[in-house]
């Protein structure tokens, strides 16, 4: 258990001591304007409460990310502790906390436009494609995956009935002003997900489980050679340590902070719980079954299905009452990370085409193609669906550092916060596309390393030659 403890002190510790040193790099100004201040439309820009954007933005990234992955990521044994909490620290929280406030400072504009600003019009336009092929793709996991989890809390119910239903409140919630449905709900659910997180911690702690510790970088895999962690581990645990999806829900809660200085809790803070969370159930799957090794096995019996997991766990851990509990909140989890990934399409479609958001038909005309290619994807088989979702999700979290990279540049900060994670998640992403059975599939790993490697490089080297003028004269030269 003190791996585990130590972890969860780092995290924690982490949000006031590296948070406010990149509150430094960011250059908090409290006396700026925001975009909800400067911009209000009473549809998406609306001045909300920091506890509320919070509990919100947290919602929004959190999913079944930080749990499914967790459970998934935990067969490679307690190395899954230092993913999630370096990824967490290093990674993700700075990734969601930086192109948080790129957002705020670009008017709250969807994550492309951003991107494009300080990557180039190309990339701008790669990434306005992937993204939004990105939030269809998150809104069918989100719409299965509750759906899966409803069908076990309810069997007589057939899970394409719970597919239905989800989608119409997918609808309902995706085209209304961000007030009247996710600053309502969306705060209690990120309540009882974080409820749901302290009573699984609580039942770690005074119940008798054993957390293993991590002695050594051993693959409990049942088949380690398919599934090596580099990369496949930065790949499964991705929402509990870096996620894309993270940066283009920013701009949602970009468009309601009042105040620059309540960023941090907002992106850095929100990331952090996420993290948290993830080390929970990453240590709850492991001791519940009796270690890494009898996880990894147990998982194979049944088919790989978190959801599964998810299910016995809370039953054996928080009884029938608080499994119900934990479950909802589980539940709650995915349904609204998949409606605002369906409302960010909308955002994007109608940053590029400069699309008015008030009339309510011209919001209903983009949603409705989008959930009817949702719903389609949702017939494609649920675990290749996972594997391309999850890889696509870090490759936009990669994108996404590189711009940060040069957005710190510009403005004559330490880029190196950002320029670390880049260059590690390239190498993730480019091994895993090398390695993969679903991309090239090369059983040569010496190969296979060495051309990631080579491409890291290049892509590094296409970076720092866009950012040397900034280096050398150490000035800002864009005007946020």
């Amino acid at each position: 258990m003190i791996t585990f403890l130590l972890c969860l002190s780092a995290l924690i510790g982490a949000y006031f001591v590296y948070g406010k040193y990149l509150d430094r790099q960011a250059g908090i100004d409290s006396e700026k304007p925001t975009p909800a201040r400067r911009m209000a439309d009473g549809v998406d820009y609306i001045r909300m409460p920091r506890w509320r954007t919070f509990l919100i933005q947290l919602l929004n990234i959190a999913g079944t990310g930080p749990i499914f992955g967790a459970i998934l990521g935990a067969c490679f044994g307690p190395v899954a502790f230092i993913w999630i909490t370096l990824g967490g620290i290093f990674f993700g929280a700075m990734h969601d906390y930086m192109s948080g406030m790129m957002i705020v400072r670009g008017d709250g504009r969807s994550l492309p436009e951003i991107i494009g600003k300080y990557l180039g019009l190309g990339v701008r336009d790669f990434v306005r494609v992937f993204s939004i092929f990105l939030m269809v793709l998150v809104g069918a996991v989100f719409l299965l995956s509750p759906a899966q989890l409803l069908g076990t809390l309810v069997p007589s119910v057939p899970q394409t009935w719970w597919v239905g239903i989800i989608l119409v409140y997918y609808v309902v919630a995706t085209m209304l002003p961000v007030d009247k449905v996710i600053g309502k709900l969306y705060p209690i659910f990120g309540a009882a997900l974080i409820m749901m997180a302290l009573g699984l911690l609580g039942a770690l702690l005074v119940g008798d489980y054993a957390i293993p510790e991590m002695t050594t970088f051993h693959n409990y895999q049942l088949n380690p050679h398919a599934l090596p962690i580099i990369p496949a581990m930065f790949i499964t645990i991705a929402c509990g340590a870096i996620s894309g999806f993270h940066a283009t829900q920013s701009p949602m809660m970009a468009r309601c902070v009042g105040n620059e200085k309540e960023c941090r809790m907002v992106f850095y803070g929100a990331m952090i719980s996420e993290s948290i969370i993830a080390l929970i159930w990453a240590a709850v799957a492991m001791a519940f079954f009796g270690g890494a090794g009898s996880l990894s096995r147990i998982m194979a019996e049944n088919g790989n299905n978190p959801a599964w997991a998810v299910d016995v766990i809370s039953r054996g851990t928080l009884g029938a009452i608080g499994s119900v509990l934990a479950m909802l909140g589980v539940v709650a989890a995915p349904i609204t990370s998949g409606d605002t990934a369906f409302r960010s399409a909308r955002l994007m479609i109608a940053d590029i085409f400069n699309i008015d958001q008030r009339p309510l038909v011209r919001r209903f005309m983009i949603c409705l193609p989008l959930f009817a290619v949702g719903f389609g994807i949702t017939l494609v088989d649920f675990g290749v669906l996972w594997r391309y979702f999850a890889w696509a999700n870090q490759t936009l979290g990669t994108i996404v550092l590189w711009s940060i990279v040069v957005w710190l540049a510009s403005r004559g900060r330490n880029c190196v916060v950002a320029m670390v994670p880049a260059v590690c998640m390239t190498y993730v992403i480019t091994s895993f596309m090398f390695i993969g059975e679903q991309f090239f599939g090369m059983q040569n790993r010496v190969a296979a390393y060495a051309l990631a490697g080579v491409a890291t490089l290049l892509i590094a080297a296409v970076v720092i030659k866009r950012i040397l003028p900034y280096l050398s004269r150490k000035r800002d030269l864009i005007v946020d």
